[in-house]
């Protein structure tokens, strides 16, 4: 018993929560634009992937095919205006920026298409 001791505010077991998702002022962007887009008739459904990197909307014009685009979220930055980026279904980067709402208002979303 004399070798016990007794650690209330350990740093090193102090493990920084991050936020793996997008917060509610980010989605409440993202889904207006949703609703706008479906009831326009150019979108049909969505989903979410989360990982430890980074969280994406994935949009699709038919839940049979791949994602038509992805609205992503960046965790571990390596470059300050990678927190935010657009992709199409093959994964090529179409938009990038620091504001998610910027990047919405870049993008042109009547224009993009599924290529095969």
């Amino acid at each position: 018993m004399n070798h016990l001791k007794l650690i209330i505010k350990n740093s090193n077991l102090a493990t920084k929560k991050i936020n793996l998702f997008f917060n509610k002022s980010e989605l409440r962007v993202i889904l207006n634009l949703y609703s706008k887009m479906v009831s326009k008739g150019f979108w049909k459904d969505y989903s979410l992937n989360i990982s430890k990197e980074k969280v994406s909307f994935d949009v699709y014009k038919r839940a049979s095919e791949n994602a038509e685009f992805r609205i992503h979220k960046n965790y571990k930055l390596k470059n300050k205006n990678l927190k935010y980026f657009t992709s199409d279904s093959r994964g090529n980067i179409l938009n990038i920026s620091k504001n998610l709402k910027e990047l919405l208002y870049k993008t042109r979303f009547k224009k993009l298409k599924l290529v095969n």
